[in-house]
This record gives structure tokens, C-alpha cells and sequence, in this order.
């Protein structure tokens, strides 16, 4: 039975994935006392990423905003993995969020904004962060963004 974070995932009608197996040496998140930190989470749907390239290039900015609320989403499964039950989220501190940009685009932050919105979509109050949007040149895979997310947990 899922809770009412999950519910509410259901509700706008998306769908919690499978935590995203790792591409390299690394686990998808860990928790350190009450905090759960996710590695960079790409924009992988049922095992592949939804489209490479560089934002402002290949991607257009509309399309890496979507990119990164697919990361968010993800982010949410490895928050899972670890937490049990998202239910358990006391509120997300900090977002940090990568965009592969090409060398004139300066809209990062409005593409990290995909994240940053479907996690208050979902959380409320506990989804408002502190947060980082910043241009690279390469993101692993070719992917457009990354994203990774630190929450909070309620006490066990």
C-alpha cells in the first residue's frame, strides 16, 4: 500500500519508477542519519535516457524542464530505496541540478525549475529548497541534466 506522497504522485498523474540501476561504482542514495542524499539522478525512462544533447543546442529549454522533473522523479525512487516510505520525507533541503548547455545558453536555473516544481507538486511545503542550477559542458551519457536531491527524514 502506498502512502500519501505516492498518492499523490498517482494523482498528477504520474508514476513512481524503479530506482535507476547505476551506471558507474556509486549507490543511488544513502542516508546518513536522518538525511538522504541521491547521486545525480539523469532523466532515464524504463532504462534509457529520454533524449541527449545540449540544452539550447539539441534540447530545446522546454524539453530539458521536462528532463529535469523526470530527474526529480527519479530522485524520489532512490529516496525510496533507502527511506522505505516517502511519507517518511520531513522536507528537501537542497537540489543541485546540471545542465549540459551549449556555450551561449544561460537559462539553467528556468530548466532546474522542472525539478524544483515537481517536487513542491508533490510535497507541499516540505519541497521547498535550497538549490543550485549549473551549466557543464558534458553531463554522463550525453544526457542534457542531472539532478540530485538531500532530504530529511522524520525520526524513525
Amino acid at each position: 500500500m502506498s502512502g500519501a506522497v505516492e498518492a499523490r504522485i498517482t494523482e498528477l498523474g504520474l508514476k513512481l519508477p524503479q530506482v535507476v540501476p547505476p551506471i558507474a561504482a556509486y549507490q543511488p542514495a544513502v542516508r546518513s542519519g536522518a538525511y538522504v542524499y541521491t547521486s545525480g539522478q539523469l532523466p532515464m525512462v524504463e532504462g534509457a535516457l529520454a533524449l541527449t544533447g545540449k540544452v539550447g543546442a539539441e534540447v530545446t529549454p522546454e524539453q530539458a524542464k521536462e528532463l529535469a522533473a523526470t530527474c526529480a522523479l527519479n530522485a524520489l525512487a532512490a529516496v525510496k530505496s533507502v527511506a522505505g516510505d516517502l511519507d517518511r520525507i520531513k522536507r528537501v533541503v537542497k537540489v543541485v541540478g546540471f545542465v549540459a548547455s551549449a556555450p551561449d545558453f544561460t537559462g539553467q536555473p528556468g530548466v532546474i525549475n522542472g525539478a524544483s516544481e515537481l517536487l513542491g507538486e508533490i510535497l507541499g511545503d516540505k519541497g521547498v529548497h535550497a538549490r543550485s542550477a549549473v551549466g557543464v559542458t558534458v553531463l554522463p551519457l550525453d544526457a542534457p541534466v542531472e539532478v540530485e536531491v538531500q532530504v530529511e527524514l522524520t525520526e524513525d
